[in-house]
């Protein structure tokens, strides 16, 4: 029996896209065990690359000149689970602030080549019906929330929001959609579950135009499929992502070129159990040669 790669096997001999990756460089909330950032993850994504290997080339690139410059700041630079440095005492507009010029003193150009998202699980500070952003010493509501986000879209070179408002807060939900819907993707989490009950209230209420797709999060395979055959019918956005605790298993490297979503989120380019899911990514890049289309830009909905 031919021997085909598990991309192929999943999805077609036709897979041939390579993901977006969304490298998570810097943590905070929960990760940060509240010492830093309210938000927890800020991520970056070369958009701009010709290939996965050049994204990875930059991601590495900007997260190595971002380790130099906390240094150089006097902050930790200490990594968490996921890869992501984790300095304390830092601010939530400091850390983006810090993330666009480490991007710039790589060599590349914020937005045009590398552009950021986040994740800020919200769920985490929300509570009684308010954020309670620890670091400014301040709560806010889902409507003043909602404005914050508009602000930093407008003034940073945001591609990804994802659980920017807390899984309970549905009418939160529907006022950021409406904000945002249609300048960037906003992927739901712990709103959404990769669950396809919860993902059909979603499209049916318009809360978001993306969702985040965790295997080992629904279960099974075949549900997680039902799961991004459902955004993608929607017209949304399905990011792949790994979990806190990974292993060295690669699996979820093939699934997104054999779903061919576009985009993966694994953590940064740190961690073998990170690290593992790019070579992989390289490995398939390098078998397919050059039918190999790297999504890039093209990889979000909006």
């Amino acid at each position: 029996m031919l021997h085909l790669p598990l991309y192929r096997y999943l999805g077609g001999v036709t897979a041939t896209t390579l993901p977006c990756p969304m490298f998570n460089i810097l943590n905070g909330g929960v990760h940060g065990n509240w010492q830093g950032t309210d938000f927890q993850e800020y991520m970056i994504c070369p958009v701009g690359a010709p290939s996965f290997r050049e994204a990875l080339r930059w991601a590495s690139e900007t997260y190595q000149t971002l380790k130099s410059l906390l240094k150089n700041r006097g902050y930790s630079v200490g990594v968490g689970d996921e890869g992501g440095f984790a300095p304390l005492g830092m601010n939530n507009k400091e850390a983006v602030e810090c993330i666009i010029e480490a991007i710039s003193k790589a060599g590349y150009q914020p937005g045009e080549q590398v552009a950021l998202a986040l994740d800020p699980a919200a769920s985490s500070f929300y509570e009684n019906g308010m954020y309670h952003l620890r670091s400014e010493n301040r709560q806010a509501t889902a409507a003043e929330m909602v404005t914050m986000w508009s602000e930093w879209v407008e003034k940073y070179p945001m591609v990804v929001l994802e659980d920017g408002l807390a899984e309970d807060d549905w009418d939160g939900w529907k006022l950021l959609n409406l904000t945002l819907g249609e300048k960037i993707e906003l992927v739901g989490d712990d709103l959404l579950v990769t669950n396809v009950e919860r993902i059909a209230r979603g499209i049916a209420e318009n809360v978001a135009n993306g969702v985040l797709i965790k295997l080992n999060q629904i279960g099974t395979l075949s549900e997680t499929i039902a799961a991004i055959k459902m955004a993608r019918k929607a017209g949304w956005g399905a990011m792949v992502s790994h979990r806190s605790g990974e292993t060295t298993d690669s699996f979820i490297a093939d699934f997104t070129v054999a779903m061919e979503t576009g985009h993966l989120k694994t953590g940064a380019p740190c961690r073998g159990e990170r690290v593992e899911k790019y070579n992989q990514l390289l490995r398939i890049e390098e078998e397919l040669g050059t039918a190999a289309i790297y999504a890039g830009r093209k990889a979000f909905v909006r």
